[in-house]
């Protein structure tokens, strides 16, 4: 298998207010343990924040990938070959699809604070999954991604 002609990679990172969110966790927690000295009220805005962030940074972290023929959403490996077609999502379309005209059995790389997403068809006849629901901030260039992903293979 060939490498897909247009690699894609995406970070779904948690938005800038989050780490404010953050921040403010830890001013709690030293506000919590301010009575009993400075040391502890110090050490619970060091350690409330950095759980966190902690917190944050791992909602964060999911990656969508096309690479090598095969599409890495989150923990999901799909070959290109059993995706059918892919449609862009406008905010509108895409907060339907994530509500009352989802499917329980759809694949969902759901992030609320992004706006638009990506749902392609799941074409293999042995997977129930009837389709991928992707949140991404860039859904045209996954889109393309995946269509030069599925013709190099």
């Amino acid at each position: 298998m060939q490498p897909s002609a247009t690699p894609y990679e995406e970070r779904l990172t948690a938005p800038r207010s989050w780490w404010l969110i953050s921040f403010l966790v830890g001013v709690s927690m030293a506000l919590i343990l301010l009575p009993f000295g400075t040391l502890p009220m110090l050490g619970g805005l060091v350690g409330g924040t950095a759980a966190a962030a902690v917190v944050a940074s791992s909602y964060g972290s999911q990656r969508i990938r096309v690479v090598g023929g095969f599409l890495i959403a989150g923990e999901a490996k799909i070959p290109v070959s059993a995706l059918g077609e892919a449609e862009v999502l406008d905010p509108e379309e895409a907060r339907a699809w994530r509500t009352y005209k989802a499917d329980t059995r759809a694949f969902l790389l759901l992030r609320a604070y992004i706006p638009t997403a990506l749902r392609v068809q799941v074409t293999d006849p042995e997977d129930p999954t009837p389709y991928l629901y992707l949140s991404t901030r860039e859904p045209e260039r996954l889109s393309e991604a995946l269509t030069a992903a599925r013709a190099a293979v």
